[in-house]
């Protein structure tokens, strides 16, 4: 089992990323004011004592422990630190991003002792506090002789807090009223006092608003967090620490893109470059912009220039460069900013459509982004980046890379930079990216199978067709008629062969085999509807596998059961797909059962 606090944004998120898992977990909050859905966790609520929760880690066979509580929840951080370290268990903290903003309008405190000490050394009269109801009792010594308002959320147990500790009612102000700007606006103080709260804690808005309104803004920083957790920044960070501590609690494990790779190496690379350090492990940020870790296989430094390597994790995903050496060697230039070169293994553009000019290195505009925000920086001159992959030219043919008219090597990319397992993303992304292709060389119709071999039958329809306008949709159909209407294609070919139709005519946009079985009782009744006779609903119902009707069906029968199956499939499709759209049903042969010509 995972033990998880929370009660934060940070707690929802934890949630969620469990619930992706198989494993038990309970879901733990101070009040039951948090309204959250667990689907394979528990909620309880109650704080929990140093030995409460000693005793509830060793009855339920707690393994890790999330702390996914507010960044001020000091005595909780210190008492899950020593639960954890009588228990060896590791403890996994999923920390907030917090954004720096450098002005001299801005004074950071230590503690509230110390915010009282230097508000009052400035002269502040007027504070708008912001930082909640419990800090009222802290501050007690500031707001009995000055002009002070508290923030707090309106709730009854908040307000009675706040009588307790003996400040005027008249001066409490809600999260419901105005925001930050229009309280400021209304009380005129002449400083905001807020806690280092970070970016979902609303901390840059606050700062941002009475900055704006030329208000002094005293910080008080976030408390030190104990040196035995694990901290991670977002859920990907949080996933592949539990990947790797309690590996059985997800069936399939994520992994790294190229382009994240690429950039850990590229980082690494100038780090030694810079200082001669060679790292073992780097900290990056991935294309989406959580801060993630990756061990460096190998460093290496020369005059003007430094190599570093990182050996591809795909996690779980059927992906042909896991466990390759991806690397990039990062070199002085004269000229300005960054420029990138491909090295062995990396492909070279050939067409257009991918956002990249014919005759560059098949590295991707995300991942170059990523890599230029990495490394700009450490370093604000001109660098050449060369990337290279292991065997990337033999891999390629594994790849979808010459069908995006990409040769000689692979592509780096990425658009997130985390692979999920046997990463559905990552076909739609290639569905996308051969859509752009297939417009960029302007082709009369865009054609898209199942696969391989409804592409072939496909090809003798359409045989002036280029071979950039015939796209594999595997099982989305869904998804690849709303790629379409998306990049506006003007007109659509389908070729669905017998055994996706048979679910499609239902309306099951997505015909794999493990989500979706042939509805017989659908088929019959469609048959009927279709004029077929007795003998055909017979057959339907008797088959064993959709490719075997064209056999089973006699002519008559086939002339009314097939078009109508089409029908319904082109009807499905038009749904989503607004322009020109065709269809053509085909058998396990080849053979045209029916076409539908817009």
């Amino acid at each position: 089992m995972i033990l998880v606090f929370g009660g934060t944004t940070e707690g929802r998120i934890a949630v969620k990323t469990l619930d992706e898992g198989e494993g038990r977990y309970v879901y733990s909050t101070r009040s039951s004011l948090q309204d959250v859905d667990c689907a394979h966790g528990k909620h309880i609520c109650g704080a929990m004592t140093e030995s409460e929760m000693i005793v509830f880690c060793r009855e339920n066979s707690v393994r890790i422990i999330v702390d996914a509580a507010h960044p001020f929840a000091q005595h909780l951080h210190t008492t899950i630190s020593k639960v954890a370290d009588l228990l060896s268990i590791p403890v996994i903290r999923l920390e907030r991003k917090y954004t720096d903003i450098n002005s001299p309008e801005i004074t950071w405190c230590d503690d509230y002792e110390d915010a009282t000490i230097k508000m009052k050394d400035r002269g502040i009269r007027r504070l708008l506090a912001l930082t909640g109801v419990q800090t009222i009792s802290k501050l007690k010594t500031f707001w009995e002789n000055h002009d002070t308002w508290f923030r707090i959320l309106n709730r009854a147990e908040s307000m009675d807090m706040a009588v307790q500790s003996g400040f005027p009612q008249s001066n409490l102000v809600f999260y419901e009223e105005n925001g930050t700007s229009g309280l400021i606006e209304v009380i005129h103080p002449d400083a905001i006092l807020t806690k280092e709260s970070g970016d979902s804690g609303g901390f840059k808005e606050k700062v941002e608003a009475a900055l704006s309104c030329g208000v002094k803004v005293f910080v008080v920083r976030r408390p030190e967090l104990p040196k035995n957790f694990i901290v991670v920044e977002g859920k990907h960070g949080l996933r592949r620490e539990i990947e790797k501590l309690l590996p059985e609690f997800y069936t399939l494990h994520t992994g790294f893109t190229t382009g994240s790779c690429a950039t850990a190496a590229a980082k690494a690379a100038l780090i030694a470059l810079l200082s001669g350090k060679k790292m073992e492990e780097i900290l990056f940020r991935i294309a989406e912009g959580e801060m993630m870790k990756m061990p460096v296989d190998s460093v290496e430094i020369f005059t003007n220039s430094a190599k570093a390597s990182v050996i591809k994790d795909s996690g779980d995903d059927p992906d042909v460069t896991h466990g390759c050496r991806i690397s990039a060697t990062v070199a002085y230039a004269s000229h300005a900013g960054i420029k990138f070169y491909g090295g062995d293994g990396i492909g070279t553009v050939t067409l257009p459509g991918l956002g990249l000019e014919i005759g560059e290195p098949a590295i991707n505009p995300a991942p170059r982004r990523n890599i230029i925000n990495e490394l700009s920086p450490l370093y604000s001159g001109g660098l050449d980046v060369t990337l290279s992959l292991e065997n990337g030219k033999e891999l390629a043919e594994k790849t979808f890379n010459p069908r995006v008219g990409v040769v000689d090597g692979v592509s780096i990319i990425g658009t997130t930079g985390i692979i999920r397992p046997f990463s559905h993303d990552a076909f739609i992304d290639c569905i996308r990216r051969e859509m752009d292709v297939a417009i960029a060389m302007n082709c009369e119709r865009v054609v898209v199978n199942s696969g391989g071999k409804s592409e072939r039958f496909m090809k003798t329809l359409f045989p002036s067709l280029p071979p950039h306008a015939f796209i594999h949709y595997g099982n989305a159909v869904g998804e690849t008629m709303e790629i379409g209407k998306e990049k506006n294609v003007a007109r659509m070919t389908i070729g669905i062969m017998l055994g996706k139709a048979v679910k499609l005519a239902e309306g099951n946009m997505d015909t794999h085999s493990h989500k979706i079985t042939v509805n017989k009782e659908f088929l019959k009744r469609l048959a009927k509807d279709a004029g077929c006779s007795d003998e055909a609903l017979k057959v339907i119902d008797g088959f064993n596998l959709a490719r075997e009707l064209p056999s089973l069906l006699n002519e008559a029968d086939a002339s009314c059961f097939f078009p109508a199956l089409l029908k319904q499939c082109h009807k499905h499709c038009a749904k989503i797909f607004p322009n020109i759209l065709d269809a053509v049903l085909l058998s396990d042969d080849g053979k045209i059962l029916s076409r539908i010509e817009s």
